[in-house]
């Protein structure tokens, strides 16, 4: 039997793949546009669910900035952060890695060190308060160039707050080609920062290829079209490096016309490493819990199934090693105990 939606809210889950900005629900999105009056962005929670509304993965990123301008102060992001843990401990969140952008605050005014302490006062007060472990994803805004990696490093290496656990590349991939931003992924993982690029989101194999061969990505976020290239899929199962699939995501941004074309099984089946994740949850109208749901029918996971899956995404993660097997022995308990809570 196909693992039901209300045991994949129970399920206890990590997620490898969520952007920090696009975490705000339209709760978050209506306070911050409160107090920054004058913004393009809709103040009322109905009006904004049309809003974000998208055509393509141009307008996306179009009206993702415009949240993103909304974030003006240190207590726009604490508030941000602090908030966007109390709905993904709604959803029963443990662990997350959030992909953070500081350099788009540059942009805005916020002074790196200022971002830097709100980020990390949230993460701890939200750990105390909510029980979820919050860690950083430093990505360089793509669209922004060499100035936007050589400033993200800087951030990332001389400030280093101490969530931060990764170093990535996000935004547009069309125009924008990977082995520039080499020397900043090289500095980062000498730092000892892990790598985790977005590649074949919105491009071919050979982005991806590009993303292992000259950043050394140990997970790649997306990878929609991996299957596309034999040999690539090959590699992928050779070495074990991790696909962050985001199916709602990909059919939000008209990557992928359908949940039933979505490549995921594709992906399964040739024995790649997948994870579920939910990208940006409340402008694609989803959450973490929904895409495991949507999992679950895709892949034609029973609840055990739908466990297993949960637990790679623990495994592969870059949490402590005690906050893993947390994880993982609540998963465990969870499958053994709650099968009448899943039912109910």
């Amino acid at each position: 039997m196909i693992a039901s939606p209300t045991f994949a809210a129970g399920l206890p889950k990590a997620e490898l793949h969520v952007h920090h900005v696009g975490s705000a629900t339209p709760r978050i999105v209506a306070e911050l546009a409160a107090r920054h009056p004058g913004s393009a962005v809709p103040v009322d929670p109905e009006e904004l669910a049309k809003y974000f509304v998208f055509t393509d993965f141009a307008k996306f990123i179009e009206i993702y900035l415009t949240v993103v301008d909304l974030i003006r102060t240190p207590d726009d992001v604490r508030f941000l952060t602090y908030e966007v843990a109390r709905d993904m401990a709604g959803q029963n969140i443990r662990y997350a890695e959030l992909t953070v952008t500081p350099y788009t605050s540059l942009l805005r005014g916020i002074a790196p060190e200022g971002f830097c302490e709100a980020i990390e006062d949230a993460r701890v007060t939200a750990e105390k308060e909510f029980g979820v472990v919050l860690r950083w994803a430093f990505d360089i805004p793509g669209e922004e160039g060499l100035p936007g990696a050589e400033e993200t490093l800087r951030i990332a290496t001389q400030l280093r707050p101490d969530g931060l656990i990764s170093f990535g590349l996000g935004g547009p991939e069309i125009g924008v080609p990977r082995p520039q931003f080499k020397p900043y992924f090289d500095a980062a993982r000498a730092a000892g920062l892990r790598s985790v690029p977005h590649a074949g989101e919105t491009t071919g194999p050979d982005t991806i290829w590009d993303a292992i061969r000259v950043l050394g990505a140990e997970r790649i976020g997306h990878g929609t079209s991996a299957m596309q290239d034999p040999a690539l899929v090959d590699h992928l199962g050779e070495t074990g490096i991790v696909l962050e699939v985001c199916p709602t995501s990909n059919l939000a941004t008209q990557m992928v016309p359908a949940y039933e074309l979505h490549p995921v099984k594709a992906m399964v089946d040739a024995g790649l490493t997948v994870t579920i994740n939910s990208d940006d949850p409340p402008m694609f109208g989803t959450t973490l819990s929904n895409e495991y749901a949507v999992a679950a029918r895709l892949l034609g996971l029973d609840d055990a199934g739908l466990a297993a899956l949960a637990k790679t995404a623990a495994r592969v993660s870059f949490a402590p090693d005690e906050v893993k097997a947390a994880l993982v022995a609540e998963i465990d308990e969870y499958v053994a105990n709650g099968s009448d809570v899943a039912g109910k």
